[in-house]
């Protein structure tokens, strides 16, 4: 659809895009989640801009990295407030890019061990001596 503001999309097209829901996306309206309103065609029916696709893209890659919905919100929130609030924004960003840090180096941690693992596997059970695995309890070396 092309309006005098540029292209629209439906719910539909917009969950196919972006692999949210039709009822995720009325959430996330619902929660405030979106910057700006989300608008509606002349029969009622939500459409969505570009912008609003490119924004769910983000907040789907939030998400993903554990980022809370009230912490989306808020970024939205100090998005809408416009000007004096990108220090805050910023915060916002540098911690979740903290914790996500941290998140990635305890999965680095743990791939370690289980690659540990794998490759104890593969060792007994070449040499015939996978009856051995076990026998005194959980090998965790990395």
């Amino acid at each position: 659809m092309t309006t005098a503001s540029g292209t629209t999309s439906t719910i539909g097209e917009v969950s196919a895009r972006t692999g949210l829901s039709t009822h995720t996306l009325r959430f996330y309206e619902q929660e405030g989640l979106f910057v700006e309103p989300v608008r509606r065609n002349s029969a009622g029916r939500r459409v969505f801009t570009e912008q609003e696709v490119g924004w769910l893209r983000v907040c789907t890659k939030l998400r993903a990295s554990g980022m809370p919905l009230a912490d989306i919100r808020r970024y939205a929130d100090l998005v809408r407030e416009g000007e004096g609030t990108e220090a805050a924004r910023l915060d916002l960003l540098r911690a979740h890019e903290a914790a996500v840090t941290r998140q990635v180096a305890d999965l680095n941690d743990a791939l370690a061990v289980i690659k540990g693992k794998v490759a104890l596997y593969e060792e007994h059970l070449a040499a015939g001596t996978a009856d051995a695995l076990w026998r005194d309890g959980p090998t965790c070396a990395p």
